[in-house]
């Protein structure tokens, strides 16, 4: 008897999905990249678990999420905003974290701000270039490692990124500042709940 095979949702990221979760996700970033106060402001709700600060924010630096239903969650060591998707997706997400295991209550402004600065390029190309995210998409659903990583690092020049995966449908980018004793991650990725 012949076993089922599991459905990759990889074969399913497409550019109109990286394009949305980009346009909602880039006002914020350059939010967070240009405003002190306004970063500031953001690591205290996620520090407080404050979800519905979280959003509050979020709402009043990106139209595109004031137009998306969106979910937010955080565990003080970052965050992540989730968009729905078609199946077998379902939901998708965006954030930044430091990797869990490494620390707790803890996510420092100034890297924030530098993380997000750092990806403001690769979202500009995603929400604006049909043609860029079209080339991401098809890496992550062929899970080319080497097209992604010269896809992100033609928009991303800074030293800080150490490492650019393909993972769980999406892209994660790890970086580490020389001010930091952290890694932080910023990820686009499936959303599974409950995983």
């Amino acid at each position: 008897m012949a076993s089922k095979r599991k459905t990759n949702p990889n074969r399913f990221v497409t550019a109109e999905l990286l394009r949305r979760m980009a346009t909602v996700m880039l006002p914020f970033y350059g939010a967070v990249a240009a405003r002190d106060g306004f970063a500031r402001q953001w690591s205290r709700a996620l520090l407080a678990l404050d979800l519905d600060r979280m959003l509050k924010l979020l709402r009043a630096v990106s139209r595109g999420a004031r137009k998306e239903p969106l979910g937010i969650g955080t565990n003080a060591i970052g965050y992540f905003v989730s968009f729905s998707a078609a199946e077998p997706i379902g939901q998708y997400a965006d954030g930044v974290t430091i990797p869990p295991g490494t620390v707790q209550y803890t996510f420092e402004t100034r890297i924030h701000r530098a993380v997000a600065k750092a990806v403001i390029p690769l979202y500009r190309s995603l929400a604006g270039n049909p043609r860029f995210a079209a080339s991401l998409a098809r890496a992550i659903r062929g899970n080319d490692r080497p097209a992604a990583i010269r896809l992100v690092r033609s928009r991303i020049r800074t030293a800080a990124l150490k490492e650019i995966a393909i993972e769980s449908s999406g892209v994660a980018l790890t970086f580490k500042f020389k001010s930091t004793k952290y890694e932080y991650r910023n990820l686009f990725f499936q959303d599974i709940p409950g995983a």
